[in-house]
């Protein structure tokens, strides 16, 4: 039963006092027509509590402005949301046309840092020998084909939904198909995130996937709080200090990583969190660990570089190399699929912010902040 306007309505109920669902909630598809945002879709969702955020149909189906009653969630990067035919996929390109935004997809066959790999498993060693990765892969450069969005009602509840599917193919090379699932209910203020990747050819081929989940001021500013149910060391010997309690910006810093070893809650999922108790909001992440078992925080509190990122992943943050020598490379062979689930949302007031708090404390003990 949707919660809305401090009024708890059942369907028949709200539909009295509205001419359509869009009054209050609803998906709407359009059109960026301007800068390197020409010609991206975006599908605009509205819950009707004050939640919206933007499907980018045109980057991989990707969650870019989301917010709560005006006040951003999300970290939008200087380039913005460049449209694909704009984007650079190759050596260090990401930096040129990485969004931010709540989710970036990286993957499907390689995320994090890149180089040359073998490219044996394609079967054409007159042609090529090895392959070239670029910095977290090529998804997030790739359109979706979108098959379907609107409202569902099961009974008193109100689904809104989104589907697309993203197709990462070479001749020569890997097949991978993303078919990905967005829904959002109305009266809530969160979105879940199901993924399906599958190998839709016939060699074998590497698979990683990484969910960048980007969050901004003002959640992220002097004095938040980062929350990770799990001990967390550096990717880098640099002394860490208290990492977790987040800082006003800082002129000409460097990026930090951070992984976790994530304890996970007896349904095997997985509560990650930033919240700032001076304003009295938040940001949440849930995810399962069996199906991304390893947690990184990028921490980047520059200036205008603002951000702290919430990584859950198939992998280290060492990448592939890493992964193959500790025999923990995912390959796909013909046919062969993984699912994902992903759940963010917002967390408003001190009584949110501390029952989240505690959903992590009761996992692992947090620094003082």
């Amino acid at each position: 039963m949707p919660n809305l306007f401090e009024g708890h309505y059942d369907r028949s109920e709200l539909m009295r006092r509205i001419g359509r669902l869009e009054q209050v909630a609803g998906v709407r598809l359009v059109t960026a027509g301007d800068g390197t945002e020409r010609g991206i879709r975006f599908l605009e969702f509205r819950t009707g509590t004050g939640f919206a955020f933007d499907v980018v149909v045109d980057r991989a189906f990707d969650i870019g402005r989301c917010e709560k009653n005006g006040t951003p969630m999300a970290w939008i990067s200087p380039p913005g949301f460049v449209g694909p035919w704009f984007s650079e996929s190759a050596g260090l390109g990401w930096f040129r046309s990485f969004p931010g935004g709540m989710v970036s997809t990286a993957g499907l066959d390689h995320t994090l840092l890149g180089g040359e790999d073998t490219a044996e498993q394609f079967n054409q060693p007159h042609l090529k020998t090895t392959d070239m990765y670029g910095l977290m892969g090529r998804v997030w450069t790739l359109p979706a084909r979108l098959t379907g969005y609107g409202e569902r009602w099961d009974g008193d509840e109100c689904v809104l939904w989104a589907e697309g599917v993203v197709q990462q193919v070479a001749i020569f090379g890997e097949n991978l198909t993303l078919r990905r699932r967005v829904e959002a209910v109305v009266g809530k203020s969160s979105f879940r995130i199901h993924d399906e990747v599958e190998n839709t050819g016939h060699t074998r081929t590497t698979h990683m996937l990484l969910y960048h989940c980007n969050v901004g001021f003002p959640v992220v500013d002097d004095g938040a709080q980062l929350l990770v149910p799990g001990p967390g060391v550096p990717t880098d010997p640099a002394p860490a200090g208290n990492y977790r309690r987040l800082e006003a910006p800082i002129p000409n810093l460097m990026e930090r990583c951070f992984e976790h070893d994530v304890v996970a809650e007896p349904d095997g999922i997985v509560p990650v969190g930033i919240i700032n108790r001076r304003l009295g909001i938040g940001v949440y992440q849930l995810y399962n660990k069996a199906q991304l078992p390893h947690q990184t925080t990028w921490r980047m509190l520059g200036e205008d570089l603002y951000v702290v990122a919430l990584e859950a992943s198939t992998n280290r943050d060492a990448g592939r190399w890493d992964a193959r020598s500790r025999g923990e490379l995912i390959e796909l062979g013909p046919g062969e699929r993984r699912t994902y689930d992903l759940e963010m949302g917002a967390l408003e007031g001190v009584d949110q912010l501390d029952e989240f708090a505690h959903r992590v404390e009761l996992l692992s003990p947090q620094p003082v902040a």
